[in-house]
């Protein structure tokens, strides 16, 4: 809390991302935003990596790539489980999945995003029609393997029940220790706004979280964000994250593909 005016007002921005991961135990869940490279908390990842918290199960749409986000964590040895929709461009983590080292539960990408939404909204469960008629519902999905290639442990079959005619499977709510987002701008109170495409995980992550860290690119007073331009309430953040120039600008992409200009074709 600080006081302004005579009021005292709320204050979640702490003096770094060091800070704000210290109190991450070995052995925690977390919900990580971003899609591929894009809207992920690179500051935070990096502190995480430095403060040393391993077997820790991350749910994310996918796991960073080579040398890269979630990447990094996973080289290092730190996660033991991947809850995830996409595994495509990390060759180490096909490597460990494959080699019986990572257990990986491969979920519908639309459905791990209401698995982190519900799990916010304090919803247990919901029923879906994705992944009916497949092994999401009946089973069998290998989450582990063992080393010389067997299933070490498989998916079990799910409920599946019919609504309106629909066949539809339930999923259960994701629900995590920490929550680690980056937003582009957040007001001290922890109300956020997120930049076009980085909306992406970086919301249903955050509401998911017990602890919520968000790492901002630009910091403002209370009352600086309209609130019909709010896409995260701040009651869904703890702590806070203020980027230095450097850090916000460090927004890598996976994949480099360009074309001439025209001036230069002519």
């Amino acid at each position: 809390m600080r006081s302004i005016d005579g009021i005292d007002r709320i204050d979640k921005v702490v003096s770094g991302a060091e800070e704000a991961v210290a109190d991450i135990a070995p052995g925690s869940s977390l919900a990580v935003g971003g899609f591929g490279l894009v809207g992920i908390p690179w500051t935070l990842i990096s502190a995480l990596l430095d403060q040393g918290a391993d077997d820790l199960t991350v749910v994310s749409n996918n796991c960073g790539v080579d040398g890269a986000g979630l990447g990094l964590l996973l080289e290092a040895r730190r996660i033991t489980r991947v809850i995830a929709s996409y595994v495509g461009e990390n060759k180490e983590f096909g490597r460990q999945y494959l080699a019986g080292e990572l257990t990986v539960e491969l979920t519908p990408q639309g459905t791990l995003a209401e698995r982190l939404r519900a799990g916010g909204a304090g919803i247990g469960a919901f029923f879906t029609p994705t992944g009916v008629g497949t092994m999401v519902s009946e089973g069998g999905l290998p989450w582990r393997y063992h080393p010389d290639g067997t299933v070490a442990l498989a998916s079990e079959p799910k409920e599946v029940r019919t609504f309106q005619g629909v066949d539809m499977v339930l999923e259960e709510s994701i629900v995590t220790d920490v929550a680690l987002v980056r937003a582009a701008r957040v007001d001290r109170a922890g109300n956020c706004v997120f930049h076009a495409s980085a909306r992406n995980f970086n919301i249903p992550a955050a509401m998911a979280g017990r602890l919520t860290i968000v790492e901002a690119e630009e910091v403002v007073e209370i009352g600086d964000i309209d609130p019909d331009d709010v896409h995260l309430p701040g009651v869904f953040v703890q702590r806070v994250v203020e980027l230095t120039p450097a850090q916000a600008q460090e927004k890598d992409i996976e994949k480099l593909t360009t074309r001439p200009r025209e001036a230069a074709r002519a």
